[in-house]
């Protein structure tokens, strides 16, 4: 299936430069602070593919009262888990946010830095290079899901790709004989330890480590180089979903469908190319996503985070803490483009695994949809009398059928 658009690579894409992690890093300031001397920092490692996330949550925890900062580094997925495994001390520098949302960077001891409170990462622990087993001491706890995706230039003519021809190109480069994607310095990739990578690598059957392309460091690094790839015919990149729909909405990129191996045709995230709605992923039709890891140490009693603060940081997202009352975080989740549990449809054990039809106990789609796509077709609500025996349960402010 193709189209023939016309070329409208923006200088928007430049902008997503400023984000390419550099050992965690992001923007970077003459002056950084100390991130010790940061109000009250919790500080994180692993994916770059949070970072759109993160950066909407920590610019609602620098504005609460008392004010809480989350430093971050993103170095990769894998070297998260290592991290938070090893107790490995942080050095160089890491990211924060600021209460506009504005990426900033603080530096670390050279020795004796903290360790990581938590890791962040899209893909299991065991996936990961040399790591067989979680410990006993350390717990998994899920976020909301995210997506991965395979993208292209806005220019290009391409608008699926099946899991048969993403095999070859990253699998062969340019020995592939799948066209357009058959010219190795277009094809944008990432290494072994990106959750991107390992999940685009587990469904189309390719090693993470044998991927044939460009290394581009960062899910952010792939997004600038395709978009502004100088053969937009022939550029091919992954990234994580908020990345993703990033360029998308700067116009700089298009997202492929996807059809997976038994399926008749391609699918994209979302119902159509340019909706946001996630309907592909909510029904488990898009085959690529998988919720948010975070990996802490764990108390031996409650097997919650043993940091009170973490355990409350962690809690948002798991959904088993009220965050701040200012802290809108089901309205940053979604904005962020990850999808909150309780408005998934299908859910599935370990990366990509088989999908199951789920039941959220308080489904949150009509809000969902609300939020995502600004209009939904449910009633509003204050409480159950205001709904009808069609949809009885008021849920997040509109009546839901469960």
């Amino acid at each position: 299936m193709r189209t023939n658009p016309t070329a409208r690579l923006r200088g928007a894409a430049l902008a997503f430069a400023a984000f390419v992690a550099v050992t965690g890093g992001g923007a970077r300031a003459a002056h950084a602070a100390d991130c010790s001397t940061l109000p009250n920092p919790i500080y994180g490692i692993g994916g770059s593919a949070t970072k759109p996330l993160f950066a909407k949550v920590g610019a609602a925890l620098a504005a609460t009262t008392p004010a809480t900062t989350l430093v971050y580094q993103a170095p990769g997925a894998c070297n998260g888990i290592n991290a938070v495994l090893a107790a490995t001390p942080l050095s160089g520098t890491a990211s924060y946010w600021d209460t506009a949302g504005k990426e900033q960077t603080c530096t670390l001891p050279t020795v004796s830095g903290p360790v990581a409170d938590f890791a962040s990462m899209g893909n299991s622990a065991t996936s990961c290079p040399g790591v067989t087993v979680l410990p006993a001491d350390v717990g998994d706890f899920l976020g909301p899901v995210n997506a991965y995706d395979l993208i292209v230039p806005k220019a290009s003519p391409e608008v699926s790709i099946s899991a048969e021809a993403a095999y070859f190109a990253f699998g062969y480069g340019d020995l592939s004989g799948v066209s357009p994607w058959n010219v190795l310095n277009q094809l944008f990739v990432r290494d072994a330890l990106s959750a991107a990578q390992i999940f685009v690598a587990k469904a189309i059957g390719v090693s993470p480590s044998s991927f044939k392309g460009v290394d581009t460091k960062s899910n952010s690094g792939t997004l600038t180089a395709v978009a502004s790839s100088t053969s937009p015919a022939n550029a091919l990149g992954l990234v994580s979903g908020e990345v993703g729909d990033q360029g998308r909405a700067a116009d700089t990129i298009k997202i492929l469908a996807y059809q997976h191996h038994g399926q008749s045709c391609g699918h994209w995230p979302d119902s159509t190319a340019t909706s946001y709605d996630k309907r592909g992923v909510r029904s488990g039709q898009y085959w690529i996503w998988a919720p948010l890891h975070f990996y802490a140490k764990i108390d031996a009693t409650t097997k919650k985070p043993a940091s009170a603060a973490v355990a409350s940081f962690i809690g948002y997202f798991t959904e088993e803490v009220a965050p701040p009352a200012s802290v809108d975080l089901f309205s940053i989740e979604v904005k962020a483009s990850t999808v909150p549990r309780c408005a998934m449809e299908v859910w599935r054990t370990g990366d990509l695994g088989d999908l199951q039809s789920y039941a959220p106990a308080a489904p949150c789609g009509c809000k969902f949809d609300a939020i995502a796509t600004g209009s939904t077709t449910c009633k509003a609500c204050a409480n159950d009398g205001e709904c009808t025996t069609g949809a009885p349960h008021c849920r997040y402010g509109f009546c839901e059928v469960n």
